[in-house]
């Protein structure tokens, strides 16, 4: 819904802890110190006891790093957040723009030669000390892994979370735990190598077909793994209070302080993923005389090529999620209808009410990220999230964007619609076509197999740049079934060398953001399939395509229909046509009412 944050980190009580901190590293040794937004999981959301950022500085952004020296202390926070830090921290913090400027170079710059800098080696990935030490190696300026000196000085830190873990049925994951194990560990036999270590979370749910619940908006629970090649045997390093309501057959349940002991007492080839796992696990099989293969983690590939019985279970829980989400703008219609006669909507209101219709179901597990719900000028702001200080008053004029999901078990949701508030103007009507021309290229491309999403991001951008546009973030993430909203490797961007592959879930969302005055996105969920034949094609090559998951209307108010061209127009028709077709029957006969003028042909 809107953030709710329980760690207390007003900004008065930054400067005071900054002092502490600076006494312990100083007594430590060490001349600055890294404390990242970050947990041993890289994981997008961080339980209580790993918001160290946000107990330290008071910024409360989901991305980000506080660096401490004896003089200085930085938060870098990317475009997205600037200003909110700004907002945030205290003025003995400075707010550093990433990743125009990075901390490796930031800490060269500043250090005498053969300075200390410290870091906690569970929060930090081996890729990213890779890269610090090539910053700071020609200052001679030595990293030292250390205990988080944060933790000795955050007195009422809260322990590890220890939320329930459940199965996930089989029928839905469409293979068994041991199946899969199998599979993993004749590719890691494949590959000459003995040993996995799992440190995503996500990977051991997909792994072992449980799903926890130790942070909000991902179904997953904190732990590590150990994959052995020869039998496919796992060893599973989590707290047992997690897993007293489901059988672990065939897995070997250890307590989590055994994970060092193990990984050093591992024999062969080891493989560990270099931008995922902590650099404490490549310290751990190094400093035992391990061979460390560097590789990506062997299950992300497999978990994102859905299975047909995971694509059969997401298209249920996206037409249901599409049910809430017409009757919510059923809803929301009468209210900014409203809104236009002097009566007063708030976007906390809007982020609570679609809560409310997607809780409705009787089938929402939890939301699959904090709404976002901007209008006006915080629309513009790409990743906003609304709390009770930012919480604007929708306006006539406005344009209101909603960005949103569901977590059910049989599926994660994502969807984006801007709407207008009141009748839009010309700008904003040719900014939205251009975003919409984009979003429809995308869902009809076709391309022959192996291109990569690099290959795909231009085509959502093209109306844009014509008219001198463009929009800063990628055109499309990798969704989960029942995990994680952000999955890789698979991605729409420019930056994405992964070839796109069969069963591979996607968000289709280009946009355009105004800063200051509004921002416009349309997302839908795809997944990518072998494309059907078509007459004239060259036998033999291989083609895909996608085939959409979201079904929900896009508001017809936004659209010139004169600027499409008849294929983009029947591609709209008939998308509309198909939401009607697929989702009056499983809405109230008044939200039918409403969806059918919503679905009308342009």
């Amino acid at each position: 819904m809107f953030q709710d944050f329980t760690v207390t980190a007003r900004p008065e009580q930054g400067p005071p802890r900054l002092a502490a901190l600076r006494k312990t590293i100083s007594e430590q040794g060490l001349d600055a110190f890294l404390v990242p937004r970050a947990d041993a999981y890289q994981g997008e959301y961080v339980s209580d006891r790993d918001a160290r950022l946000q107990w330290l500085t008071g910024f409360t952004g989901s991305a980000g790093i506080c660096v401490v020296t004896a003089e200085r202390a930085a938060v870098f926070a990317d475009g997205r957040y600037t200003l909110q830090a700004r907002a945030q921290c205290a003025d003995d913090f400075e707010i550093v723009d990433f990743p125009a400027e990075r901390p490796g170079p930031w800490l060269a710059d500043i250090l005498p030669e053969s300075s200390v800098v410290g870091l906690d080696p569970w929060l930090h990935t081996r890729a990213e000390v890779e890269a610090l030490e090539r910053a700071l190696a020609p200052r001679n300026i030595a990293l030292r892994p250390v205990d988080n000196p944060v933790d000795a000085i955050w007195d009422d830190q809260p322990g590890p979370p220890l939320g329930a873990v459940s199965a996930y049925p089989d029928d839905l994951a469409g293979a068994t735990r041991a199946e899969k194990c199998a599979r993993i560990a004749k590719d890691l036999r494949d590959a000459g190598q003995d040993w996995a270590v799992l440190s995503l979370p996500d990977s051991i749910a997909w792994l072992l077909n449980i799903r926890g619940s130790d942070i909000p908006r991902i179904p997953v629970a904190h732990g590590f793994a150990l994959v052995e090649a020869a039998g496919g045997a796992v060893r599973l390093f989590m707290a047992h209070e997690k897993l007293r309501d489901v059988e672990m057959d065939g897995v070997d349940v250890l307590p989590p302080d055994g994970l060092v002991a193990a990984l050093a007492a591992l024999d062969g080839v080891v493989r560990v993923d270099r931008d995922s796992a902590p650099h404490a696990v490549g310290l751990a099989l190094e400093n035992a005389g391990s061979r460390v293969d560097w590789a990506p983690d062997p299950c992300m590939l497999p978990k994102a090529c859905k299975s047909a019985a995971e694509i059969a279970a997401t298209t249920e829980a996206h037409l249901r999620d599409g049910a809430a989400m017409c009757a919510f703008l059923a809803w929301l219609e009468g209210r900014l209808d409203g809104v236009t006669q002097g009566e007063t909507l708030t976007e906390i209101d809007v982020a609570t009410a679609l809560e409310g219709f997607r809780r409705a179901t009787n089938a929402l597990r939890d939301i699959s990220f904090d709404t976002i719900a901007g209008t006006g000028p915080n629309g513009s702001i790409t990743h906003y999230r609304v709390n009770t200080e930012s919480n604007r008053a929708v306006a006539t004029g406005d344009l209101l964007l909603v960005d949103s999901g569901g977590q059910y078990v049989d599926g994660t949701t994502d969807i984006t619609r801007t709407v207008a508030v009141g009748p839009p103007d010309a700008e904003q009507v040719a900014a939205f076509t251009r975003v919409l021309k984009g979003m429809i290229a995308v869902s009809r491309a076709r391309w022959p197999q192996g291109l990569a999403g690099r290959d795909l991001d231009a085509l959502a951008r093209a109306p844009l740049w014509m008219a001198g546009q463009d929009y800063g973030h990628g055109t499309g993430h990798g969704v989960g079934v029942y995990l994680s909203v952000h999955e890789g490797p698979q991605r729409l961007s420019r930056m994405s060398e992964e070839p796109l592959r069969p069963g591979m879930i996607l968000s289709n969302e280009p946009g355009y953001y105004r800063a200051g005055a509004w921002g416009i996105r349309i997302e839908n969920l795809v997944v990518v399939r072998p494309a059907p034949p078509i007459d004239g094609g060259d036998p033999g090559r291989d083609m895909l395509d996608f085939d959409t998951l979201t079904w929900v209307p896009i508001d017809r108010r936004l659209i010139d229909a004169d600027a499409l061209s008849p294929g983009e127009r029947a591609w709209i028709d008939d998308y509309h046509a198909g939401v009607y077709e697929r989702l009056a029957q499983r809405v109230e006969p008044g939200v039918a009412d409403w969806l059918r003028t919503a679905t009308a042909p342009l």
